[in-house]
């Protein structure tokens, strides 16, 4: 592919990064001003539209399969949740020109398993953003067999198709813990979406290590990077401890909805291509446990 990918990794380093960005994004919003009484020339142009328009539209695609424990799941939830009204999120939602996006929240596992649990809900401000992370804590939690990335992402990409504003960008935040093992390639349908202009990033939940009895791999954030993540600016945010869990979230929604790329040095490595895991694994993995090859 020819956009450039990324991967941001976590630890430490993070915490002062963020601090660092909301303060840029102070910075950048000072910058964006113009004399008394002047108004940006896109607000400008948008009010002119007839089409209302969003600076993102951003479905957050989470994995519900099985070898996610309640804990993660419940982690998972609470992140999102949190970096919804996070301070950082909502200096980066003044960053652009119309200083709105679009949220939607899916849950996935298998092939044909997949819930539209948050329909596309407006985030302008904290008001907003207060009502959106209250009504993604309050869905119940569930669990479901297989993982189908694929199915995940081609059932998020149909979201695109109902909006009833424009979206200056289209982004499928997709968050596992596992390979795909049923369904369409992911890799074949990560590049049907970004040719149809939609960016994916990544969000690979490395809290367990492989065993013989899983169908995990070690290596799930390369995984994620050669076969799942693509389009313009995309990256990865690897996740190996709890600890992390919450502040990568809230780390990957302020870069997605300020349509920032993360800094190249010193935190993020270039994405190896070819892809350095093959992309059908899960596949492999799952005929030779049970025989479906």
């Amino acid at each position: 592919m020819e956009s450039p990918l990324w991967r941001l990794p976590m630890g430490r380093v993070v915490g002062s990064w963020i601090a660092a960005l909301a303060l840029a994004f102070g910075l950048a919003g000072s910058l964006c001003l113009g004399p008394p009484g002047a108004a940006p020339a896109a607000a400008a142009t948008t009010q002119r539209s007839s089409v209302p328009t969003v600076d993102v539209a951003l479905v957050l695609a989470v994995d519900v399969s099985y070898s996610m424990d309640t804990e993660e799941q419940a982690l998972q939830r609470d992140g999102y949740a949190q970096a919804l009204v996070s301070p950082e999120f909502l200096n980066a939602l003044k960053l652009g020109p119309n200083g709105r996006v679009l949220v939607a929240y899916v849950e996935w596992a298998g092939e044909h398993e997949q819930k539209l649990v948050l329909p596309w809900r407006l985030v302008d401000g904290p008001e907003t953003a207060r009502a959106v992370s209250a009504e993604i804590a309050a869905a119940p939690l569930r669990r479901v067999y297989r993982t189908s990335i694929s199915g995940g992402l081609i059932f998020s990409a149909h979201l695109f198709e109902g909006m009833e504003y424009r979206a200056m960008r289209k982004v499928i935040d997709v968050s596992g813990d596992g390979v795909n093992n049923q369904g369409a390639r992911v890799d074949q349908t990560r590049d049907a979406l970004v040719a149809q202009g939609i960016t994916i990033n990544g969000l690979p939940l490395m809290l367990k290590r492989p065993n013989s009895n899983s169908l995990d791999i070690e290596d799930l954030d390369q995984y994620y990077e050669d076969c799942v993540i693509g389009g313009p600016g995309a990256f990865v945010i690897a996740v190996r401890e709890r600890a992390e869990f919450i502040q990568a979230i809230k780390t990957k929604m302020v870069l997605e909805v300020a349509g920032v790329k993360p800094p190249r040095v010193p935190l993020v490595v270039p994405v190896v291509q070819p892809p350095r895991i093959s992309c059908t694994i899960g596949e492999r993995i799952w005929g030779e446990r049970w025989n479906n090859n």
